[in-house]
């Protein structure tokens, strides 16, 4: 291998410390402990280890937390009246409803009805809107992680050629309007392809920065990478390896074997963009506890 190793988890601690360090500093101001309540409506066992990990986060940097278990058959009304509940208690300056919704759950009516202050995950029309204006309040914190990696490691986006591919709310799209944006760690010249992309191959190669948050294990080969160029992964699948006691691995959307061999840089999977997720959404928390 020749591309030098992105430790995402490195990098998360030290956010993670400086989360903890503005809780307190709120606190000694008189300020309200920062809680974040998360919204989980079902039993997706992918779904209450993520919420469980930002839980443990959460306690390690001083902040309270709270999660609503709802039964997957939870009616949309139940849904709303609990964000409702939540958006009107004092006490609760962070909300996330983990994605994705039963099918008989509205995701965007669910979003939408959000505390914009509150909406820790930056999805809320009007978050979204600040973002793409290039005034940002809450941004998505998987798009905030990895520009966080990026310039934490030396690769700043300004004027470089970034190519995501990937166009979901979560990632591709607001990535794509935070690093095209005229402001510090972003000011970049960005493409935005994805799986419907013509000749997607040509257009990643021009990339000195490529994300790749298609959600498709092992999409991006090593050929499909510029030589020299910084490789973010986003994705995290489960494969079958019967090999393994649980019977699965984790991998990317990135073939890293032969991506890292052209790659100056690369985020391994897992230990790469998934822990700056779970920290940058405690910063969006505090945040949002700050006013």
């Amino acid at each position: 291998m020749t591309a030098t190793l992105i430790d995402g988890a490195a990098i998360a601690k030290t956010v993670r410390a400086e989360v903890a360090t503005r809780v307190e500093a709120l606190l000694a101001a008189g300020g309200r402990r920062p809680k974040l309540v998360a919204v989980l409506v079902g039993d997706d066992p992918a779904s209450h280890a993520y919420v469980g990990s930002k839980t443990k986060a959460c306690a390690e940097v001083g902040m309270d937390s709270d999660t609503v278990v709802l039964p997957a058959d939870t009616p949309h009304e139940r849904v709303l009246a609990e964000v409702h509940r939540l958006n009107d208690d004092p006490a609760v300056t962070g909300i996330l409803v983990q994605m994705p919704l039963p099918p008989q759950v509205d995701e965007h009516a669910i979003v939408a009805a959000l505390d914009p202050r509150k909406d820790v995950d930056g999805l809320h029309p009007y978050n979204l809107g600040l973002l793409l204006q290039g005034t940002p309040y809450t941004v998505p914190a998987t798009p905030l992680g990895v520009q966080r990696l990026l310039t934490e490691t030396g690769h700043d986006p300004s004027g470089q050629r970034v190519v995501i591919v990937g166009r979901s709310m979560l990632v591709g799209r607001p990535l794509a309007a935070l690093l095209a944006n005229k402001a510090e760690g972003a000011n970049a010249t960005v493409t935005l392809a994805h799986t419907g992309t013509r000749d997607l191959p040509s257009v990643t190669r021009e990339a000195d920065i490529l994300v790749v948050a298609a959600g498709r294990p092992g999409m991006v080969t090593g050929e499909m990478v510029r030589p020299g160029a910084v490789v973010i992964d986003v994705g995290i699948n489960r494969v079958d390896d019967a090999s393994r006691k649980r019977g699965y691995r984790l991998v990317g959307d990135v073939d890293f074997p032969t991506a890292s061999e052209l790659a100056s840089a690369i985020t391994p999977v897992p230990g790469g963009v998934g822990p700056m997720t779970v920290a940058m959404l405690l910063v969006n928390t505090v945040r949002a506890a700050e006013g």
